[in-house]
């Protein structure tokens, strides 16, 4: 995963430009804050965007993950972003923090990934390990009670945790892309409601009663499913 920040001996080039995702000379972590790197790198110091790419690189992914629902949509989409940031730095103006600017952009450009796969939300998704984890994540939250425990003993709660969990995927993909995006980002556990109200241009209120919403609603289809412990 993220092939373009694999360890390399040589800097890639961007149209004969540094690549600001790729590996870059360690620095210093003592108190340098974002903005100390923003303006590093505005002066040409490309350690400095590379460190400010360690620092919110999964924050950016699975801001897009969020949104694209597949990894290799959201791994491109991420990296469109940091590219995209890079050389926009110019604009950033401070006026919300240099993460909150960035994600931003990188759900900007998933939004605009969406749009652009007409097939996207008819093609099986195949998760993998680590959206299952995503997938979990809010499932819990919806404040859901699993059939089977952790520790499954026999084959018979083997199936049913399977079903569950295929239910619950089921009730979180059908959301209103309103409530989902924001449902996996508040449970993603990298962004505050400050955070996600900034991402996605709508007032904090707005937030937390669209996350409501959208447990309730995964609650409701659950209960239809008869699953009536949720």
């Amino acid at each position: 995963m993220w092939r373009t920040w694999k360890r390399s001996s040589k800097r890639r080039e961007i149209s004969g430009q540094i690549d600001p995702t790729s590996e870059a000379p360690a620095l210093s972590r003592v108190c340098v804050t974002d903005d100390d790197l923003v303006e590093r790198a505005r002066q040409g110091d490309p350690a400095a965007f590379g460190e400010l790419v360690d620092r919110h690189r999964r924050a950016v992914y699975r801001a897009a993950l969020a949104v694209l629902r597949s990894h290799a949509d959201a791994e491109d989409a991420a990296q469109d972003a940091l590219v995209a940031a890079y050389r926009r730095l110019g604009t950033f103006r401070g006026r919300s923090s240099f993460k909150t600017w960035l994600l931003t952009i990188a759900w900007n450009q998933a939004i605009n990934r969406r749009r652009s796969l007409k097939a996207m939300w008819k093609r099986i998704v195949h998760s993998t390990d680590r959206h299952d984890d995503s997938l979990s994540t809010s499932y819990a939250a919806s404040g859901c009670s699993r059939t089977a425990d952790a520790h499954v003993r026999n084959p018979e709660q083997q199936l049913a945790g399977g079903e569950l969990r295929r239910h619950v995927r089921a009730a979180i993909h059908g959301l209103p892309p309103k409530l989902r995006d924001v449902l996996l980002l508040a449970q993603s556990g990298d962004y505050t409601y400050e955070e996600i109200a900034a991402i996605v241009k709508a007032p904090v209120g707005t937030i937390k009663w669209r996350v409501s919403e959208a447990r309730r609603v995964v609650k409701e289809r659950l209960r239809d499913r008869g699953y009536a412990d949720v």
